[in-house]
């Protein structure tokens, strides 16, 4: 059972300044490592301010995505697209941006996802910090149910059915115990119940599940998110 270290932020601005600086000492941090990113609003904040501050990428510095819809590259909903401001002001070259290519068939666009992931660890990469999600429901990733975990042994991503109809291509538990730094970002109020089976190690709670191959987790939470017995 991983370690789970946790940090209460009074207001959602000192979550999303605090992710800033994190990201930012990641995006700097020694020679060929990578970060993983997250979808969802709470990181926008943060990808939006390095965007347009001036950035010093480490050399060889790799990003990949924890998830993303089964959408066009250009929509709104993707969360590649999502992610552009930083990705720009970054200016990586595309061998070293992981993004889903939802330009292929689904299942193709999973497979390629995947072997380009066990290239970068193949090479040598290693995943410093990693963004991940947490759903009101519980999921994080594209993982959404002890179904979608227990078809991705074996995997590092996989094609997923959402809840809400859409596809995605989602990483795995496997992929997630090759990142160093995992930390759930998590801000609303919705996310009170989620929060606290986090806290309480509830095994089925999916995103805890998820985690389970990592030697320890950070939780980021704003007061609204926070349960009541959550430490400050």
């Amino acid at each position: 059972m991983p370690a789970l270290r946790t940090r209460r932020f009074a207001t959602r601005a000192a979550l999303e300044a605090a992710l800033t600086e994190r990201l930012a000492a990641a995006i700097g941090a020694p020679a060929g490592g990578a970060i993983m990113l997250s979808g969802g609003s709470t990181p926008l904040p943060a990808y939006r301010a390095l965007g347009a501050r001036p950035s010093a990428p480490a050399a060889g510095l790799a990003v990949l995505f924890s998830d993303d819809r089964y959408v066009p590259a250009d929509s709104p909903a993707s969360n590649y697209c999502q992610s552009r401001p930083l990705l720009d002001a970054l200016g990586l070259p595309e061998a070293r941006l992981l993004r889903v290519r939802t330009e292929l068939p689904l299942v193709e666009a999973a497979a390629d996802y995947e072997r380009r992931l066990d290239e970068l660890l193949g090479a040598g990469v290693r995943i410093g910090l990693g963004l991940l999600g947490l759903g009101a429901e519980g999921h994080t990733a594209s993982l959404f149910s002890a179904a979608d975990l227990e078809r991705a042994r074996g995997h590092r991503a996989i094609s997923v059915q959402r809840p809400d109809g859409r596809s995605a291509v989602s990483v795995t538990p496997e992929l997630l115990a090759q990142v160093r730094e995992p930390v759930f970002v998590v801000a609303g109020a919705d996310k009170h119940a989620a929060v606290a089976a986090l806290l309480a190690h509830d095994p089925k709670l999916v995103a805890w599940a998820a985690v389970q191959g990592c030697a320890s987790v950070e939780l980021w939470m704003d007061d609204e998110a926070a349960a009541s017995a959550a430490p400050r």
